[in-house]
């Protein structure tokens, strides 16, 4: 199964779309999972029409249209717990791990955004996601995005920048 994995779109606060490449990817995907940060139902809505499948939480800056704040999903075998991160950068990565500890046994991934930073890495047994901004918003440099293909409790990540 491949994921597309995306966040902090920020549309139209700081960018206007999403990257053609990006939009190619997220339709050619089996799921898409959104961590947060559309910023307007608008977004929501072009990100719900591009995605096979959609799963999405709400970030700090999302209008109140019913997107949970945290979900755990399962793809190939693995819990994928899906949250925005919201708070400082500073202890952003013990934030998201232990959320994900709370939320699914092993074996899991943490899946979030808010620091508009790549991330993949392993924090206290729990392997962590940011797929940095799906359109390059502040302080981001340029647009990233991650596709993970989930298999027999596996996960292969590609990061994908414009």
């Amino acid at each position: 199964m491949e994921l597309a994995v995306i966040s902090d779109t920020h549309i139209p606060s700081r960018a206007r779309r999403i990257p053609d490449s990006f939009r190619e990817r997220i339709r050619a995907a089996d799921h898409v999972v959104h961590a947060g940060d559309f910023d307007t139902e608008s977004t929501f809505a072009d990100v719900q029409d591009l995605a096979p499948e959609l799963t999405a939480v709400a970030g700090n800056t999302d209008p109140s249209i019913g997107l949970p704040e945290r979900v755990a999903v399962e793809f190939g075998g693995v819990t994928f717990v899906v949250l925005h991160g919201t708070g400082s950068k500073r202890g952003w990565e013990d934030r998201v791990s232990t959320a994900v500890r709370e939320e699914a046994d092993e074996p899991r991934v943490g899946v979030a955004g808010h620091t508009h930073r790549v991330f993949d890495r392993e924090v206290h047994g729990v392997r962590v996601l940011n797929p940095g901004s799906a359109t390059g918003a502040a302080p981001a440099d340029r647009a990233t995005m991650l596709t993970v293909e989930a298999a027999d409790g596996e996960i292969d990540v590609t990061v994908h920048e414009t």
